[in-house]
């Protein structure tokens, strides 16, 4: 029930970023085939939360500005215990992701923040429905 909650609300996150920013002739240059998609699960030191976002949301936003492969940076955090922080990572393709690590943006945001974090998982995802995502564009561009 977890495991289908989680998907659920990762396709729900995943349609409202997409749209969020980008352009109609952006969005269609990229192909659900070729999106590498994941979740980075952190936890924070309680002491660190509030300077550790105030760098990510800078890095999150530098992210989606500036680079043109980075398709989602959407952090969020959960209600309940906030400590816990999510990131749903969308890059146009896995080159666009290597390039993002270079980023002085990034390189900055994990040397500020590794203090901070007290564990890090990342899980890689796949779309279940690729087909159906230049759809989503079209609806929320409207």
């Amino acid at each position: 029930m977890e495991i289908k909650r989680s998907v659920y609300l990762v396709l729900l996150i995943m349609m409202v970023c997409l749209s969020c920013g980008q352009t109609q002739q952006k969005q269609n240059s990229f192909t659900s085939d070729n999106m590498m998609i994941r979740i980075a699960e952190i936890e924070i030191e309680p002491s660190y939360l509030d300077e550790y976002i105030a760098i990510l949301k800078e890095e999150a936003e530098a992210s989606v500005r500036l680079e043109p492969g980075v398709i989602s940076i959407y952090p969020m955090f959960h209600k309940e215990n906030p400590n816990q922080v999510r990131i749903l990572e969308i890059y146009a393709d896995g080159e666009a992701y290597k390039a993002h690590l270079q980023t002085p943006h990034f390189k900055h945001y994990k040397t500020a923040t590794a203090n901070m974090v007290k564990s890090l998982k990342l899980i890689d995802m796949s779309a279940i429905d690729g087909q159906t995502m230049p759809q989503i564009f079209k609806k929320l561009g409207q």
